[in-house]
């Protein structure tokens, strides 16, 4: 798997695509420092663009990757190795060299803008950590897509509407419930549905530890009354490992049953 996932990780950083995602986090980053003054606060505007971004990213990158390098994969398909081996080496690479991009296309503007003595290097760890797990759930995401739809249209399309549903209309459709049922007890069901969805979760998990009640919203408000900032973080962060694990599960299954 080590042979797989150093040839997809050097064939995807030598991508255009690579150096243009990379650009973009570092353009964003030197904006964002420029317009505040304020490290802390460029940090919270950058929360908004990762928390929507990177899954939109992620997904798309990783269904093209999937779809393009289709005639490489079956080439090795061909010979003595397992199929989980083959698409895990393939979607390391891809998340990891999509990981390295959003971590240097922000570190470097943050770095030289004094980050390590404006004490706030914490809550931008976290907002890196929490770009990079959403990379990877993501990019699994994409994998499991493109492994269940043979048409390049559909995988692509239905890439799309799992972002636009996650990031968007989850939380309209939440909103109407707890609306509709506002009279009756729901902070459990808020809870489970915050859960649900990674992309609402790192969000909260963000804005815990930056103990911003005005940006929480009611989600984030019930699960802080609950857990707490401490243990909430800590929940959300095993939570976000699950979400990991999850799709890369959906991932094995799909390719021990997919018939190239």
């Amino acid at each position: 798997m080590l042979k797989i996932l150093k040839y997809s990780f050097y064939d995807l950083i030598r991508s255009r695509w690579s150096y243009i995602y990379l650009l973009f986090y570092l353009l964003l980053g030197i904006v964002l420092l420029f317009l505040n003054s304020d490290i802390g606060k460029a940090i919270i505007t950058l929360m908004n663009v990762i928390i929507v971004l990177v899954p939109l990213i992620s997904t798309i990158f990783g269904v093209m990757y999937y779809y393009d390098s289709r005639e490489f994969t079956e080439l090795l398909l061909a010979l003595p190795l397992k199929r989980s081996t083959i698409f895990f080496g393939q979607y390391l690479g891809v998340a990891l060299s999509l990981s390295m991009s959003l971590i240097i296309g922000l570190g470097i503007p943050f770095l030289f803008y004094g980050l390590l003595a404006s004490g706030v290097i914490i809550n931008f760890l976290l907002l890196i950590v929490t770009g990079v797990f959403l990379t990877f759930i993501f990019s699994a995401f994409s994998y499991c897509i493109g492994l269940k739809n043979e048409n390049k249209i559909k995988g692509f399309g239905y890439s799309i509407l799992l972002w636009l549903f996650l990031a968007i209309i989850y939380d309209g459709v939440l909103l109407t419930v707890l609306i509709v049922f506002g009279e009756y007890p729901l902070e459990n069901i808020t809870l489970i549905g915050t859960i649900l969805n990674p992309i609402d979760l790192s969000r909260i998990l963000i804005l815990l530890r930056l103990d911003i009640s005005a940006l929480l919203g009611y989600t984030g408000a019930v699960f802080k009354s609950f857990f707490g900032n401490g243990v909430g973080s800590i929940i959300s962060f095993f939570i976000l490992l699950l979400w990991v694990v999850f799709p890369l599960f959906l991932l094995r299954k799909f390719a021990k049953r997919k018939d190239f």
